[in-house]
């Protein structure tokens, strides 16, 4: 795996994947004081979450569990010291449809939390992640 990164101005930089995928990212921010560009730090939580969320989808489909959506919401502490490592996250998973099975949607969650997400298991290393599930009945 490989990146590459490009300073483009002030904290802004063009990153670009091994795949040739590239993104805007950095703390620059605007006129109205808002940033410009996710940070690396948000980059890293989002990596997490898209970790667990291919693992966790990848799951129920396999298992067959008709889910018709979900979606994550993640929130995270940081430490106050350098380095601000992440402290405290947690995922929540919402997932939508029919009479969907809570033990099913959880094992899926926790295979991926304890067996399959590198991100997560990296990010643990200094982190407390919770994960929780909401089942909404379509």
């Amino acid at each position: 795996m490989e990146a590459r990164l490009k300073w483009v101005e002030e904290r802004t930089f063009l990153a670009t994947s091994g795949t040739g995928h590239s993104f805007v990212l950095g703390s620059t921010k605007g006129a109205d004081g808002k940033a410009l560009q996710a940070s690396p730090m948000e980059l890293v939580l989002i990596g997490m979450a898209g970790c667990t969320a291919y693992d966790v989808i990848h799951i129920l489909e396999k298992g067959r569990v008709p889910v018709e959506d979900m979606d994550m919401s993640v929130n995270a502490d940081r430490a106050t010291e350098d380095p601000k490592v992440f402290t405290d996250i947690t995922v929540l998973f919402r997932f939508i449809g029919k009479g969907l099975d809570r033990r099913k949607l959880e094992r899926a969650v926790t295979l991926s939390a304890e067996k399959y997400c590198s991100a997560s298991a990296m990010i643990a290393k200094t982190a407390d992640i919770k994960f929780e599930v909401e089942i909404i009945e379509s």
